[in-house]
């Protein structure tokens, strides 16, 4: 059995003190710390036996039941109570503690929470955060009002299918009607004009700047003439009567075949030039009979008008044209014969050859000399230069500087050129073949380009550029001059 707890003592309340009227109620006594009953002897428990070693027939003999104790009761401590209550007093019956004398209380300070202490400041409920509240509808979150294009909007113009590609269209082959500079050569009736050639000026300006050259090959002539005797005579007026054989069919014929590298062309190609020639001729008004076609083995895109009655064409212009704008390229080369251009140019080339030889000949011996003359340090080149500048004095002197003329010349003959392949653009325009000869003059130039790229390749890289002189010498205007000249044809007509 357990032994109830003691009874606290109690202490004497203390008095309030005169001088502190306000004070506030003494605080209750506070009980004493009441004493703990003595512990139970600690017993121990009986150990289980010991575990008998395995054995496997035998069983193990049950562990003993465990027997819970009861739990120590422990004494019941008083509850505070409120101020200026009656304190607490066991309800067991206690001695009565003895009574100590108490002297008067010391004074004593009020006790900080005698009285009920203000409430916190911020124990009150805090104000409502101004943005706790709901904040206003977006102005943009009511509802929009309907598109004005809420409606059936009108197919995009662009939504449909796009046309094809002008360049995805594969173009129809060059002998295809369906080409674009296909021309129909079923004709009938063809009007023939009373005058079929006449002498333009371009004819006419390249016949006085071979004047010159004729002059010079007549000396030359002459000369070669005194080492015959009396046939020296005989010789001149044989080599000025020679310049007929340039409208001589036979001596064209060996002409075309042998300097210019030209062929009959095949039945089979005939078959393809003659309806187009056809058409050339007849809008033109000249007899188309009156000419002979050549063709000329190459890969490039060319034609000739040589003589009086050769036109000749290359065989890839042939086969890879269509018959509009190989029907420009031989109206182009009507031009040349009908305003005199080929039988002009070679008449001049004819009387200008006995100078040209005797002119290679006198370089190719001023140039043996020369080097000889290096043989003999700087006296031999001052006594060579002064040699052929004697004998150069002397020539100009007596030709009254009709030698100085020759230095010009090439340059005056290569614009006269140019002028006439201008004649012969035009008149293949004015028969109705401006469109397609754009187009040759524009193939020619995409060729001009790959040839200079291949020389640019052979040249490691190195850009090859064209010299003033090479420029004013060559016998055909640039590409874009042609194109100029070519566009009043090309305009639409009103």
């Amino acid at each position: 059995m357990t032994q109830p707890p003691p009874t606290p003592p109690e202490y004497p309340e203390p008095t309030p003190r005169p001088d502190q009227p306000g004070a506030a109620q003494v605080p209750p006594a506070y009980p004493a710390p009441q004493q703990r009953p003595p512990a139970q002897p600690y017993v121990p428990q009986q150990q289980p036996p010991a575990a008998q070693p395995y054995v496997v027939p035998q069983q193990q003999p049950p562990a003993p039941s465990y027997v819970p104790q009861q739990a120590p009761q422990y004494p019941q401590y008083p509850q505070q109570t409120a101020p200026g209550a009656a304190p607490y007093v066991s309800q067991q019956a206690a001695p009565a503690p003895p009574h100590h004398p108490v002297g008067p209380p010391a004074p004593q300070p009020p006790h900080p929470h005698a009285s009920t202490p203000p409430p916190y400041p911020q124990a009150a409920t805090a104000p409502p955060y101004p943005q706790a509240a709901t904040a206003p509808p977006y102005p943009q979150a009511a509802t929009a009002p309907p598109y004005p294009q809420g409606a059936a909007t009108p197919p995009y113009p662009q939504a449909a299918t796009a046309p094809p590609y002008p360049q995805a269209v594969v173009p129809p082959p060059p002998g295809s009607p369906l080409h674009p500079h296909h021309i129909s050569t079923e004709r009938g009736r063809v009007h023939i004009a009373g005058q079929q050639r006449h002498t333009d000026a371009t004819a006419f300006g390249n016949l006085l700047l071979h004047l010159p050259n004729f002059l010079c090959s007549l000396v030359v002539v002459t000369l070669v003439s005194l080492l015959f005797g009396g046939f020296g005579v005989v010789l001149i007026l044989a080599w000025l009567v020679s310049g007929a054989l340039v409208f001589h069919r036979p001596t064209e014929s060996a002409l075309a075949r042998h300097l210019l590298r030209l062929r009959y062309p095949t039945p089979q190609e005939r078959a393809k030039l003659e309806p187009v020639w056809r058409e050339v001729t007849a809008r033109a008004g000249v007899e188309g009979r009156n000419y002979e076609l050549w063709v000329e083995d190459s890969d490039s895109l060319n034609a000739v008008a040589a003589a009086g009655h050769i036109v000749g064409v290359t065989s890839f212009a042939m086969n890879n044209l269509p018959n509009g704008e190989l029907a420009a390229v031989m109206a182009h080369e009507l031009g040349h014969h009908v305003g005199g251009h080929a039988w002009s140019g070679l008449l001049g080339y004819w009387y200008a050859l006995p100078g040209r030889i005797a002119w290679r000949l006198l370089r190719a011996v001023t140039g043996f000399l020369f080097r000889v003359s290096r043989a003999f340090s700087c006296l031999g080149v001052a006594f060579f230069g002064l040699c052929v500048g004697g004998i150069a004095f002397a020539t100009i002197s007596t030709l009254y500087g009709l030698p100085l003329l020759l230095l010009g010349m090439p340059y005056a003959l290569a614009a006269v050129g140019r002028r006439s392949e201008l004649r012969a653009d035009q008149h293949a325009a004015a028969l109705g073949f401006a469109p397609m000869l754009a187009a040759v003059l524009e193939k020619l130039h995409q060729q001009e380009q790959v040839r200079i790229a291949t020389l640019t390749a052979a040249n490691r890289g190195a850009p090859v550029t064209e010299t003033a002189a090479s420029r004013l010498l060559s016998s055909h205007p640039d590409h874009h001059t042609r194109l100029h000249h070519l566009q009043p044809y090309l305009r639409p007509t009103r």
